[in-house]
């Protein structure tokens, strides 16, 4: 099953430079592993413990996961996660 992680310029590093890595799992929190079996340390910028951090929108085919069962939220192949750091500031 592919799916196609989209990954924030802050967390590249973790992924040798790559824009999109192929992922696979049947939820979230399987691709999530998945991932940090290809590429270590990301995992830790994703969660908190066994939470999504708070500052990390992630999203599959544009819909909040957050809205969608968290990290239970299941994927199928051909789906598309969006990784996005919230941002924050202004006057």
């Amino acid at each position: 099953m592919a799916i196609e992680v989209r990954i924030p310029t802050i967390l590249r590093t973790y992924t040798g430079g790559a824009k999109a890595v192929d992922g696979e799992g049947s939820t979230l929190a399987g691709l999530i592993e998945n991932l940090e079996t290809n590429h270590p340390g990301i995992k830790d910028r994703l969660l908190d413990g066994a939470d999504l951090r708070r500052f990390v929108n992630i999203y599959i085919n544009d819909e909040d996961v957050r809205f969608m069962g968290g990290l239970e939220a299941p994927l199928a192949d051909g789906d598309q996660v969006v990784v996005l750091p919230a941002v924050a500031g202004g006057c």
